[in-house]
């Protein structure tokens, strides 16, 4: 009996311990106004919700910003499961839930991302990636059309013709823009590289308009509160949805992370964190997780 007793009480000492040990959730450090550094410290949407999340456990937030080097969006999944798998992080914020990315992974072993205290990226180690398992979603995605002032409404891709459209050359919105109905608006498009600021195109006149995701433009309007570009009328849901990933086997915590979406959802938490951190938020589509993107769908009018 004794010890047995010694057992539970080393037991109950140990999960305490564990309790006590802070929820860490990685962060992307330029993905405002979702998550971005400001002053040395992570600040957006993604930190409010993270710590409601923390407090549902009983824990304190600590919060990891990384940075990525890599282009590939694929390359990045790798990178937030290597973040996952070596223990950097419990959680990771501003997901894009598509099937794709989750599950297993598709390499073995993966680099993280720049971290702070992290190694130069030559001597990092490969890390053995594990299964990517997502929360339910909290934000959706959209495109949306912004404009110089002045400029007539815009409900549609087909009202931006005789206009002078900036165009992203290797971009999603760059090539929906180009291959809207076989080239309509080839006559005005203004072709643009990807290292050009277009803000400034679209604050010098180079541009009139440009179709960008949501969360660019609420970025801008964080960064740039005074800029005269407007926001048109023309909406179109991506129907790919934002969340949070963890490794198989943390069941209880994205529990408790789906429990704290929900509820903020229905109490009305997520819209009032959404306005103070100056983001436009958008509704989940469905499915919560993507097959796929369609290119005819985002442009069809």
């Amino acid at each position: 009996m004794k010890h047995f007793l010694s057992g539970v009480v080393l037991s109950l000492a140990t999960c305490a311990a564990h309790a006590a040990e802070p929820l860490t959730v990685c962060m992307s450090e330029d993905n405002a106004p979702l998550s971005y550094a400001s002053k040395g410290q992570v600040a957006g949407f993604d930190v409010l919700l993270a710590r409601a999340v923390a407090t549902e456990l009983g824990r304190e937030l600590r919060v990891v910003p990384f940075e990525s080097e890599v282009e590939k969006e694929t390359m990045l999944t790798h990178e937030v499961n290597a973040l996952l798998s070596a223990g950097i992080c419990d959680l990771v914020s501003g997901f894009p839930l598509l099937a794709s990315d989750l599950g297993a992974p598709t390499r073995e072993r993966f680099k993280t991302p720049d971290y702070p205290g992290a190694k130069r990226q030559r001597d990092r180690p490969f890390v053995p990636l594990g299964t990517l398992v997502a929360s339910r979603p909290y934000q959706g995605t959209a495109l949306s059309i912004v404009q110089r002032p002045g400029q007539a409404p815009v409900r549609t891709l087909a009202d931006l013709r005789g206009r002078k459209v900036g165009a992203v050359a290797g971009t999603l919105e760059g090539t929906l823009i180009s291959m809207y109905r076989g080239g309509y608006l080839h006559t005005s498009m203004v072709s643009m590289g990807q290292r050009e600021d277009a803000w400034g195109a679209l604050d010098s006149g180079r541009v009139d308009a440009m179709l960008m995701t949501s969360t660019a433009v609420d970025a801008h309007r964080v960064r740039q509160p005074a800029s005269p570009v407007q926001l048109a009328d023309f909406q179109r849901p991506l129907g790919i949805n934002l969340g949070f990933v963890a490794l198989q086997g943390q069941g209880a915590l994205l529990d408790a992370t789906n429990r704290v979406i929900a509820r903020s959802q229905t109490s009305g938490d997520l819209q009032r964190w959404a306005q103070e951190a100056g983001l436009r938020l958008q509704p989940p589509s469905q499915p919560d997780v993507a097959s796929t993107l369609s290119l005819p769908a985002l442009m069809a009018d």
